[in-house]
């Protein structure tokens, strides 16, 4: 059941109409019922994975509050991330694992593989990074003790399984969810209106938007060989702004629909492409739920930048390889492109750091043209573009094609301005122009002020055309169940 699927749009009024009727302390239960229905609607064994973790981290946690020695309850700790972690890293990697360690065995002794491992053949079941990471959360925060480990099994369980965040996130933090279960769930006026907004906003972002450029990005990255150059350019233009409203819109959707019931959801996405560095696209606008959480649980534990230089360039590094690894899923396949994406990122954080000092001497030196619109503009299409290179790592299928694709547009740079007149253009490749231009517009302007805040200062004729208008694109140029979101897939 995806959220453009004419299944979600039965199933959501439903669901309020039911939890509207319900006392607020007892709401959380008719929401668990609702949310492995909702889970288990995609794959109804997937609910097994869901079952099994939920009381594998729900044990966990009370034996964790209620011993008291320490080794005890790091033996705990240690025993709960081991079957998460060794689970979710046995999903994604194994089967490919052992199929590179018999080509390697293979290419060694020459012929056929000189060993033949045993495969899982298991589907990662979907969604299950999200709930895993939300696990490994609750998990180490309780065990720190910035979390009590008496929640009833049934809220632990919501926790996970909440339907809006189970299959694309946020990861959502237990210390902020499970409160306001405890609380009683209330949905007033004002968080209905915001949460139809942010509902309608995000299916504008991912049925009008990206799923508009999905079929050119497809086309071009599937034939990397024999497409064009500007078609290759304009493809990872397009992928850019693919990912970023299929991912982004996901969310807004999540967190209008859990506005619905009275569930505040953290923010996941803050006009990324608007960063004036990597790191403040990495660290401040972009997933920022996952940034938080490998901040949190490996950054800061490894020892983040308490020990040394050297030690927090390798950190840096490695929490970068680890989002490649984490991002390596069904999307685009298991590969060595996911290890190279993180890899290339984590660069751009270690030249970030390097020039740093440099770069704040220059702005203490001319703090007028350091904040000049021009200078700051340069840097956001630097950091874009940057950004872009290393998306089409993560998009292609092979490095070899990835490789491919940015040698064919960096040897034709300087041609392509007296190949754009020759170019084939298309209704569809300008629709996109404008549907990108339209975003970029919006993304601005709500940069300064928030576009809802805009919104509920404006006369009433003005938001109700808005809204009418806002349908009327949904309507004309959405492509309805076209296609799952690309980040339920990892």
């Amino acid at each position: 059941m995806l959220f453009t699927s004419l299944e979600f749009f039965v199933f959501l009024p439903l669901a309020l109409m039911l939890f509207a009727l319900l006392p607020p302390g007892k709401r959380w239960i008719w929401l668990l019922l609702a949310s492995y229905g909702f889970y288990g609607a995609l794959q109804p064994f997937n609910l097994v994975y869901l079952g099994a973790l939920t009381l594998l981290v729900w044990g966990c946690g009370v034996g964790l509050a209620h011993t008291t020695g320490e080794r005890l309850r790091r033996l705990l700790l240690g025993a709960g991330l081991v079957v998460v972690v060794g689970s979710l890293v046995a999903f994604k990697f194994y089967d490919f694992a052992a199929g590179e360690l018999e080509r390697l065995a293979g290419q060694s002794f020459g012929g056929d593989s000189a060993i033949s491992l045993p495969r899982l053949a298991i589907t990662t079941p979907v969604g299950y990074s999200f709930y895993a990471f939300s696990a490994v959360s609750y998990l180490v925060d309780t065990y720190a003790r910035r979390l009590p480990g008496q929640h009833s099994a049934g809220h632990v369980a919501l926790y996970l399984a909440w339907f809006p965040k189970i299959l694309a996130g946020p990861i959502e933090r237990a210390t902020t969810f499970l409160p306001q279960l405890s609380a009683g769930l209330r949905a007033d006026p004002e968080r209905l209106v915001l949460g139809l907004q942010l509902i309608g906003w995000g299916l504008i972002k991912k049925v009008v938007i990206a799923d508009n450029l999905a079929p050119m990005v497809d086309k071009s990255f599937g034939i990397a060989a024999f497409a064009s150059p500007i078609d290759l350019l304009i493809s990872v233009y397009f992928f850019a702004f693919q990912i970023y409203c299929d991912f982004s819109g996901y969310t807004d959707i999540a967190i209008g629909v859990s506005l619905l019931f009275g569930l505040q959801l953290m923010e996941n996405f803050r006009r990324p492409y608007l960063a004036k560095s990597t790191a403040e696209f990495w660290g401040e606008r972009w997933h920022i739920s996952l940034g938080r959480w490998f901040r949190d649980y490996l950054y800061i534990p490894l020892g983040g930048s308490r020990t040394g230089p050297v030690r927090q360039y390798l950190n840096l590094m490695l929490v970068f390889i680890a989002s490649g690894l984490w991002h390596a899923g069904l999307g685009y396949g298991v590969g060595w492109t996911f290890l190279v994406w993180g890899a290339l990122n984590g660069s751009y954080q270690w030249a970030g750091l390097a020039t740093r000092p440099f770069w704040r001497r220059v702005g203490a030196w001319l703090p007028r043209i350091s904040q000049s619109v021009p200078l700051l503009a340069l840097r956001v299409l630097l950091t874009f573009h940057l950004i872009a290179i290393t998306w089409v790592f993560f998009r292609a299928r092979t490095l070899g094609d990835a490789w491919l694709i940015l040698k064919k547009i960096g040897l034709n740079l300087t041609n392509i301005p007296s190949l754009l007149p020759r170019f084939p253009f298309t209704a569809d490749h300008y629709t996109a122009f404008a549907l990108i231009a339209f975003l970029i517009s919006v993304e601005i302007v709500d940069e300064r002020r928030s576009i809802f805040q805009r919104l509920a200062a404006a006369p009433v004729v003005v938001r109700w055309g808005l809204w009418y208008l806002a349908i009327f694109v949904l309507l004309i140029l959405g492509r309805w169940q076209a296609r799952e979101f690309i980040y339920m897939q990892f």
